[in-house]
């Protein structure tokens, strides 16, 4: 009886130190390494239908980046600019073309440019799964911010991801 009364005790202990365990750790989803090989892939073949070599980074849902790479030919400001595109919309869930339209539109939205990772450029855009962000992908070099935005998100699609939860 002593020892039922002991694995009983031990049992809710567990099973209590879990549950406040669970209060404080949140699970997160990362874009994996397989997940921005496909990206980068996806994004060089739609570089490649507008006949330009483009730079590309993709990063995971805490900003790390997973992939950077510079486009053959291509100027290597671009490389940073891909970064701080798919920074820019993994920060804020948004693509970067699309907070560079309203930024235009907004005087408090126009302060977005004095932060030092932003870039309000077109061709960053969030990377969602299943309603929860993973990531983000920059492009740069394709030709101006709508091609790069262009770019993005088919390779985003193309690789059966959302640029929306």
């Amino acid at each position: 009886m002593i020892r039922i009364k002991k694995i009983t005790g031990l049992v809710l202990f567990l099973i209590f130190t879990s549950f406040l365990s669970a209060q404080t750790v949140s699970k997160s989803f990362d874009l994996t390494q397989e997940g921005a090989m496909q990206l980068v892939k996806q994004a060089n073949l739609e570089a490649q239908k507008l006949n330009k070599n483009v730079s590309i980074a993709v990063l995971n849902s805490s900003g790390v980046t997973l992939l950077l790479l510079k486009g053959d030919n291509v100027g290597p400001h671009n490389t940073e600019a891909s970064r701080r595109k798919a920074y820019t919309s993994l920060s804020t869930k948004t693509p970067s073309y699309i907070l560079m339209q309203n930024a235009e539109k907004s005087t408090d939205a126009k302060n977005l440019n004095t932060l030092p990772e932003l870039l309000l450029l077109g061709g960053g855009t969030p990377i969602f799964k299943d309603g929860i962000l993973v990531g983000g992908i920059g492009i740069s070099g394709g030709g101006g911010g709508e091609n790069d935005h262009n770019i993005a998100v088919k390779a985003a699609e193309n690789s059966g991801f959302k640029i929306t939860p």
